[in-house]
């Protein structure tokens, strides 16, 4: 009775604290020892266009505490973010590098990214104004050899872990569960359009007619009013998709190549194909360098849509910047 007494007699039991982390990661690795490779494998953008985006970004990250945590600082939030992005790291692998925790990880993952949507979204994934629209023109007759062109449209999964009741409606004609986005790019391979979080199993005509990119055509802000004359009649701009879409006056598609072609034809289709690989290549580049849109197994269903956006603008980002892309990193896709 005595030696139980003692047992339950003490209330207060010591706290196993976890590892240490290494706090000055930021201060001390990064900005002392990083060089510019670095910048690129860890954050996929130069040093000077990371703090240009910090800088972009300040505005809509106000500083905050976490339980526990002082204020992060506005540029390793960025970086934590940029990180997980570009590496598709999970949480709790990359907690201990950067020397936060996992859900601090995840807060700095979702804040990031709604604020790239808010702040950089009017400066880098909008629709094109009318001289911008004729620049456009001019890039793809000159670059791709199509006249009168201001785009190239298609679609891209991105795999999931689907929810139980809804897993037949995210599972694609391939078999495996996925999130549908359709993007359109210019002449340059850079998005100016991009409408997501469709279930895998619709068909890319469902996906343009429930688009904004339909309702913009619909109410003819695709092209000038009115329209520029084109071998000698006044025509709409037009947009180069694959078989899969409807063809429209702003949309044109091959031929099909199961019936006789006359040469003309497949002179057209040869044509067509080759300015449409530019939305091929800009949809390979966004998945070699953020590496997040190849399978999003921490995202949720309901950030997602925000950051497959903050992922195609940060590919306008570093495109119009002129950073360096690493022909390795297409290995991963």
């Amino acid at each position: 009775l005595v030696a139980r007494r003692r047992r339950t007699s003490c209330y207060f039991y010591p706290r196993a604290w976890p590892s240490l982390r290494s706090a000055d990661w930021w201060e001390r690795v990064v900005l002392k020892e990083f060089g510019p490779r670095d910048w690129l494998e860890k954050f996929r953008m130069s040093k000077e266009t990371f703090f240009y985006v910090c800088n972009r970004l300040r505005p809509g990250l106000a500083p905050h505490s976490a339980h526990f945590h002082p204020t992060l600082p506005l540029e390793k939030r960025v970086a934590v973010a940029l990180w997980h992005l570009a590496t598709n790291v999970e949480y709790q692998t990359l907690s201990p590098l950067v020397g936060v925790g996992p859900s601090t990880v995840q807060t700095c993952v979702r804040e990031v990214s709604y604020a790239i949507v808010l702040l950089l979204k009017p400066l880098y994934l909008r629709a094109p104004s009318e001289k911008e629209l004729e620049n456009m023109v001019r890039i793809f007759r000159t670059r791709w050899g199509f006249p009168h062109c201001i785009g190239a449209l298609d679609s891209l999964h991105i795999a999931i872990h689907p929810p139980l009741r809804l897993s037949a409606d995210y599972c694609n004609g391939q078999g495996w569960h996925s999130v549908l986005t359709q993007a359109t790019v210019d002449g340059l391979g850079q998005f100016w359009d991009v409408c997501t979080a469709f279930p895998g199993s619709m068909e890319n005509s469902a996906v343009l007619e429930s688009s904004s990119l339909w309702v913009l055509a619909k109410e003819g802000r695709l092209c000038p009013n009115p329209p520029k004359h084109f071998m000698g009649k006044a025509q709409k701009y037009v947009l180069l998709g694959d078989a899969t879409y409807p063809l429209q006056d702003w949309i044109l598609k091959p031929y099909q190549e199961d019936q006789q072609l006359s040469q003309r034809q497949l002179q057209f289709n040869y044509r067509l194909k080759r300015a449409h690989s530019v939305i091929e290549n800009a949809f390979l580049r966004l998945k070699a360098r953020w590496q997040i849109l190849l399978k999003c197994d921490d995202c949720s269903l309901e950030l997602l849509p925000t950051l497959v956006l903050a992922c195609c603008i940060l590919h306008n980002v570093c495109e119009a910047h002129d950073d360096p892309f690493n022909e390795e990193w297409l290995e991963g896709t």
